[in-house]
């Protein structure tokens, strides 16, 4: 009983932006068994691989880590099993149909708790970045870190 469990959970994919341009964002929420809210709560979970497919018109999250629950039982859930997102089923329609454009993908930007206490994914169609752009990336961050400094 040692580890704390947070009341809010607040974790950004920061890979992510550097990776991919955001083109539209969305909430969704997500299926989860007991133990694995309950590591989420103690943040022990990770989602830097993470990303979203349809299957049979629904949306499901891929390579989500969320460890094993060290108080569960033979009830304790995999690490790695594909979670079903929760999203209106307009939503979903749009998705799918921007999704057979060449180049987008529907990646994992933030998990976080809610004020009711449900575990939340925000998730963002995105189009991967190529070399260039990431320097652009950073020459950006690197010219705002500057203007910092001299303020």
């Amino acid at each position: 009983m040692g580890e704390k469990i947070a009341k809010k959970v607040d974790v950004s994919n920061k890979k992510a932006s550097f990776e991919y341009f955001f083109l539209e964002r969305y909430s969704a929420g997500m299926v989860l068994t007991g133990t694995e809210i309950k590591s989420i709560r103690l943040n022990k979970f990770s989602m830097v691989d993470a990303y979203c497919y349809f299957d049979r018109d629904e949306l499901y999250v891929k390579n989500l880590n969320i460890s094993k629950y060290e108080q569960g039982t033979h009830y304790n859930h995999d690490p790695l099993r594909d979670r079903k997102l929760l999203l209106k089923k307009k939503e979903l329609k749009k998705l799918a149909n921007k999704l057979t454009d060449k180049g987008l993908t529907i990646i994992t930007t933030r998990l976080f708790i809610n004020d009711g206490g449900f575990a939340k994914l925000d998730i963002a169609l995105a189009k991967g970045k190529k070399l260039y752009d990431k320097r652009d990336s950073i020459k950006e961050r690197d010219v705002s870190r500057e203007r910092m400094r001299d303020e």
